[in-house]
């Protein structure tokens, strides 16, 4: 897929998700096979540029490109400065979110509630662009309610401004998370415009992922919720789409290296006391689909020493790393 200028390996995208995507969870996702990674969303503020927690999420140490870097604002001048000053810190993607429902982020006229207001929206959108030299995304849902869906006109509008490409989410604002997803909003914007069209909700297998394309005609699909303690999910969905086969999921020992893997990672990032309460929320993702998996969570999360937090996770996963030696061998 081509976004503007740059090249993306394939058809799947890790949605940007407040808490979660992280430099860690981009790179591993990357890593396991995700064609592109957003970043979790970056207050366009200037005042906030030098906190703590803006400073780890423009951190992109050895992410590989293109690095796709996710704005919020709703002031046009701020949301192009903001455009410029990421570029400056190693994006090679700016992306807009307008698709946010979260309260915290609607009530400073943010995220999805600037879908209310089409004259807004295309001022951000020209100064953004004209802000910076790389290619510029969008990411929307179908519109402020049901009884307002104006995905279609924001898409022309994003296009007309010069955006490389639009993610919809099939949902409007008012319905946040719940209800069916509407892949014939997400069609009629693809129909409406050149740019690429990248389809995102409720994308939680491959078989979905390639119904999804088929039902929209997008370009691509945006995994967000269903590849939290799945980081494999995004790579699953690629391959399918590329082979038309069925990938077989990781066994118990693949999914012991690579959360100590990411726990590992988490701990360096973030720090010690940090990263170890960063860690258990995806401890309890990976874990919650395992047999006794609640009761190891209800253990682990007590736990404030990073070295502790690895060893119950390898002893929860003891079986598999017995076991291993006995499958090399053979």
């Amino acid at each position: 897929m081509q976004i503007g200028s740059l090249f993306v390996p394939n058809r799947v995208v890790l949605a940007p998700m407040a808490g979660v995507t992280d430099r860690p969870f981009r790179q591993l996702c990357r890593r396991l096979g995700a064609g592109l990674a957003v970043s979790e969303m970056v207050a366009s503020d200037p005042r906030l540029r030098t906190t703590r927690k803006t400073l780890q999420r423009i951190d992109h140490c050895g992410e590989p490109a293109p690095r796709s870097v996710q704005i919020a604002g709703a002031d046009p001048v701020h949301l192009a400065d903001a455009a410029r000053f990421n570029v400056a810190h190693g994006a090679d993607i700016i992306d807009i979110n307008m698709g946010c429902p979260a309260k915290k982020v609607c009530n400073v006229a943010a995220g999805s509630a600037l879908l209310s207001d089409e004259p807004l929206v295309g001022r951000i959108l020209e100064r953004v662009v004209a802000a910076v030299e790389v290619p510029v995304t969008l990411k929307i849902r179908t519109g402020p309610s049901p009884d307002r869906r104006n995905a279609v006109r924001i898409a022309r509008i994003a296009e007309s401004a010069g955006v490389a490409a639009v993610a919809v989410h099939g949902r409007t604002r008012k319905c946040a998370f719940r209800g069916p997803v509407e892949y014939d909003s997400i069609r009629a914007v693809k129909r409406a415009i050149s740019i690429p069209v990248i389809a995102n909700g409720d994308i939680a297998s491959p078989e979905q992922a390639r119904h999804v394309l088929a039902a929209t005609g997008a370009d691509a699909v945006m995994v967000g919720r269903a590849a939290q303690g799945n980081p494999w999910l995004p790579g699953a969905i690629a391959a399918h789409l590329q082979s038309g086969k069925q990938v077989e999921p990781p066994d118990e020992l693949e999914r012991a290296e690579v959360l100590l893997g990411h726990l590992r990672a988490l701990h360096a990032f973030y720090g010690e006391a940090v990263g170890v309460r960063v860690a258990r929320k995806h401890l309890s993702w990976y874990c919650k689909a395992s047999p006794n998996g609640e009761q190891f969570w209800r253990g682990v999360n007590r736990v404030e020493c990073a070295q502790r937090q690895l060893a119950l996770t390898r002893e929860f996963f003891h079986r598999a790393f017995d076991e291993a030696p006995m499958r090399l061998a053979a």
